[in-house]
């Protein structure tokens, strides 16, 4: 089928870690009831953080606007449900760094009601490209796969590009979660109508749903529910880990490589998460925004592991409570995939669009063991998905070798954390990537700063410069308009005090003629 390969291909590196999904894989998604309060971050998507475009004490719809988008690569954030708005202010978040970040605080009224202005397309499967651009960006439609970049840029190639192959990721290789398996065998026919409506976006007729063979249940359901719809074929994969990463799943299905700084257009291809195509169908079918997910609630130190359909902005601690709470023995709660995710600090931080897990680890499912130096085994190197060298990147970062960094290529680093796994010294590598990474942007803006701060000061010295020219100008007019002055009054003068010359008279014609 056009650029797909007949034969799956081998990424380099990648791990099998335990993968613990037989906790919840067969969980059925459930309704999480509506909590008392809602925090509803500003800012949810790869990009710049939204606006907040309402006061407190304002009566809202479920799905009406409230955070509106801040530039080209940002997404708008709507309510949850209808209620109030109790104000705008900072709260806990799952970030890394654990700073809180702008929310809406949003009390639920309990009737869950849609806004009346909410509409889609008449016919979205056979609708103008661009309007369905349009209604997934005002929708606020982000990948659900974790990376949460706005979809409606993946659906509008840049000029020039043309996507050949549309891949939908239903891979879920992230230990412990089952959130897309689920959804793929409950919802699948839901997902193929929202596949066509993103064939119909880009303009292509290729589609491939890449299921890893873990998931049996989900590569039948979605076989089914892809037997009418012509050029869309599921490829079951072997488990490798991270096999899930669009880049890497791209070389597995078509055996090219996306070079670095490039993105997938560059080879011809678009990867949409299997969530994100359900999102889609709702925001172009009916006019509904992102304001909810399925997260999957698990690991050995909750008491019922659960895949709950949750409101975005509900804080963990509902979630928890729901499944029963948690053991005795929990050593630490995670945001997302064990591999991938944030340890959260407080239990306050709200899910957002990104959120796709909750896990509850105890201790003999987390590193305990101190880190020890490196020894130079290459097992890191070895594990790498993109062929990095990680003890080389962890070791300029942990010592602050920033302009190094570069050379290293830690920007190409996809965070997996393969390397950290394999890792006999068990040295916390990711951190050290990440911590590297921050450190490299303070350093690119400190340098654009001084760089803007000298063309100002050059600015300001020309224009310093052009007005002391200017004026002296001036004053040289002056100058010379004063000495022309001067000039012509002496001239006056002089004029005016010289004795008359005598005029002469004309000689008569005799006279002139006489000798």
């Amino acid at each position: 089928m056009g650029i797909l390969a007949t034969a799956l291909k081998k990424f380099h590196g990648g791990v099998h870690p335990k993968e613990y999904k037989e906790l919840s894989r067969h969980c059925a998604i459930e309704e999480l009831p509506m909590p008392k309060r809602l925090y509803v971050p500003m800012h949810q998507h790869i990009g710049a953080p939204s606006d907040p475009c309402v006061e407190p004490g304002t009566q809202v719809f479920k799905g009406q606007l409230i955070g509106e988008p801040n530039g080209f690569v940002s997404a708008p954030v709507h309510a949850p449900t209808s209620g109030t708005i109790q104000g705008i202010e900072e709260h806990v978040s799952g970030h890394p760094s654990g700073l809180t970040m702008p929310c809406a605080v949003l009390i639920p009224d309990g009737n869950d009601q849609w806004h009346p202005e909410l509409k889609g397309l008449e016919d979205p499967y056979n609708a103008d490209p661009q309007a369905i651009r349009d209604k997934v960006r005002e929708s606020g439609v982000v990948g659900l796969g974790g990376a949460t970049f706005p979809s409606f840029i993946k659906l509008s190639p840049p000029q020039g590009k043309v996507a050949e192959l549309l891949i939908i990721n239903g891979v879920e290789c992230e230990p412990y979660l089952t959130c897309d398996a689920r959804l793929m065998e409950e919802h699948s026919q839901e997902i193929i109508d929202g596949i066509r409506i993103m064939l119909q976006a880009l303009q292509t007729k290729q589609c491939v749903i890449a299921i890893e063979d873990n998931k049996p249940g989900a590569i039948q359901a979605m076989r089914r529910a892809a037997q009418e719809t012509k050029n869309v074929q599921v490829v079951s994969l072997p488990v490798m880990y991270p096999q899930g990463a669009e880049k890497q799943l791209i070389e597995v299905l078509i055996h090219r490589q996306v070079p670095s700084g490039c993105l997938p257009i560059d080879v011809g291809v678009i990867v949409h998460n299997v969530a994100t195509a359900l999102a889609v169908r709702e925001a172009v079918l009916f006019g509904h925004p992102l304001v909810h997910r399925v997260v999957t609630v698990t690991g050995l130190g909750i008491a019922r592991p659960a895949n709950l359909n949750v409101p975005v902005g509900t804080p963990a601690q509902d979630l928890i409570d729901h499944c029963g709470g948690l053991k005795n023995g929990v050593k630490k709660v995670v945001m997302g995939g064990p591999m991938m995710g944030v340890a959260l600090g407080d239990l306050q931080a709200p899910v957002v669009k990104g959120t796709s897990g909750l896990l509850a680890m105890l201790a003999r499912e987390t590193v305990q063991e101190p880190e020890q130096p490196c020894i130079r085994c290459g097992n890191c190197l070895q594990a790498c998905p993109v062929q990095l060298t990680p003890c080389e990147m962890a070791w300029r970062a942990k010592h602050d070798l920033i302009d190094q960094l570069d050379a290293v290529h830690l920007m190409d680093c996809i965070e997996c954390g393969s390397c950290a796994y394999v890792c006999p010294s068990h040295i916390p590598l990711v951190h050290y990537f990440r911590y590297g990474k921050l450190a490299m942007a303070a350093k690119k803006h400190d340098k654009d700063k001084a760089e803007l701060t000298r063309q100002r000061n050059q600015a300001k010295q020309a224009r310093a410069e052009a007005e002391k020219a200017e004026k002296e100008r001036k004053k040289e007019e002056m100058r010379l308009a004063s000495e022309a002055r001067k000039k012509a009054a002496a001239a006056s003068q002089a004029g005016e005090s010289a004795p008359a010359k005598p005029v002469p008279t004309s000689k008569p014609a005799a006279e002139e003629s006489a000798p």
